[in-house]
């Protein structure tokens, strides 16, 4: 027995022409900067929060990272195993309501817990945003292909971080904080609807002249099959460690510049929407054309894209929590933030490569659960930690300190990783089921 998306390579495809691939994955990718301006929303506002509701760095830690962190992974598994069997498009279109619709009641939160609330209710709605995504992608464009088009969608990261700064900025320099969260939370619901009635449902392997068998394999088998590669360990643990650094900066960013170089909102918000939005939508959609360019002659160049990544970054990380001008600082996050999330798209799709097609939403829940547990989840919450532990230190500088301590330090153990990653790669994608 087969479920509604199993079919033969024969079978129509709702996406033969180009213009309805690129039309679906530009709603996709859509949808996927609402997911970040809706989380990253928070980063530029919580200096407002902190002093609203009387916050430590450690709670505002929670909120960003683990508290957050824990639904979204958790509830992101089962999610997407039922995506592997059903309508993909149908769970996105009712996660982006549900997500959209929280970030709205977040601006309603009179103390701490209520607020944390919402905040998981974000992280559960936001769970079933990517995994079936990637999925559809994959079932949208071949596999010379997939790296770029992940990459693209990938964009929706550096899109939702580019307008979560610079609305979330202006709006609580002018309004307020709680006005930030209504404002923003409306669209989403709007787009779901537009995704739920012009987006169709892709047929699952056609793109590769693959046929789907009946059985469902569950989350366990997907597990064992991708435990037993090597890579995808290492690539799982390089990601995570990317991340790791990656949501530090993001959740973080702003509260140093306003307290290290006293930045006012809605200046800062526009700075960072270019630096870290544009910087990084150019970065992550180059890096997976470049991946798919390199590797059609070596599967290797799908790790030493990331690893170039974190070399070039490094040095210039420590820079900008070193330096005592604002604008330089600013400067010196334009290449880090161009090459933040390189490794994404080659990530993902190599993970995709090394599985069944049923198993391609659960594998990318699998890999965004050990990402974001180590990286969204103790980022964030460990910046926020060892920032208060070195108030007594460095007063208000214990927050740049804490992130020159740990970002560069995550980055360069991500890029070990990936180095590691790259000895296995071609051997465990060459062994791939149908």
């Amino acid at each position: 027995m087969t479920d509604s998306n199993s079919a033969a390579p024969s079978a129509t495809n709702p996406y033969g022409s180009t213009k309805t691939a690129y039309y679906a994955l530009g709603i996709l990718t859509l949808v996927y900067s609402i997911n970040f301006i809706d989380r990253q929303l928070l980063s530029i506002l919580q200096e407002a929060i902190k002093a609203d509701l009387m916050l430590s760095d450690a709670q505002l830690g929670l909120l960003t990272g683990f508290a957050f962190a824990l639904f979204y992974t958790f509830a992101g598994l089962p999610i997407a195993s039922l995506a592997d069997r059903g309508n993909r498009r149908n769970i996105v279109a009712i996660s982006l309501t549900i997500w959209s619709g929280m970030t709205a009641i977040s601006g309603l939160a009179q103390n701490y817990w209520q607020l944390l609330l919402a905040r998981v209710g974000v992280g559960i709605g936001e769970a079933g945003g990517s995994p079936p995504s990637h999925s559809m992608i994959s079932d949208i464009f071949p596999p010379e292909k997939r790296a770029s088009a992940i990459g693209f969608y990938s964009t929706g990261i550096s899109i939702g971080i580019l307008f979560g700064f610079l609305f979330g900025g202006w709006l609580n320099e002018f309004f307020g904080w709680r006005v930030a969260f209504f404002v923003v939370g409306v669209p989403g619901v709007i787009l779901a609807l537009v995704l739920y009635l012009t987006v169709p449902e892709p047929i699952r392997g056609l793109t590769e002249n693959r046929v789907t068998s009946g059985d469902n394999p569950s989350m366990l088998t997907v597990f064992k099959l991708l435990v037993s590669r090597p890579s995808f360990i290492f690539m799982a643990l390089g990601a995570a460690m990317n991340a790791f650094a990656g949501y530090s900066t993001a959740n973080w960013v702003a509260s140093f510049m306003i307290r290290t170089h006293q930045m006012p909102t809605g200046e800062l918000g526009t700075w960072l929407a270019l630096i870290i939005g544009v910087g990084g939508a150019i970065g992550v959609f180059g890096s997976g054309v470049i991946a798919d360019k390199l590797g059609k002659n070596d599967k290797r160049w799908y790790m030493w894209v990331a690893v170039c990544a974190c070399v070039i970054s490094i040095p210039l990380q420590i820079s900008t929590f070193w330096v005592d001008d604002a604008y330089t600082a600013l400067m010196c996050m334009v290449i880090p933030s161009v090459l933040s999330n390189a490794y994404l798209g080659a990530t993902i799709a190599c993970v995709h490569g090394m599985v069944g097609l049923k198993m391609r939403a659960v594998s990318s829940a699998l890999l965004f659960f050990i990402l974001n547990i180590i990286g969204l989840g103790m980022g964030p919450t460990t910046v926020g930690l060892v920032s208060d532990m070195l108030v007594d230190q460095h007063g208000t500088d214990s927050l740049r300190f804490a992130m020159m301590y740990i970002v560069p330090t995550a980055m360069f153990i991500s890029g070990v990783f990936y180095v590691i990653a790259s000895r296995f790669i071609r051997e465990d994608l060459s062994k791939a089921p149908d």
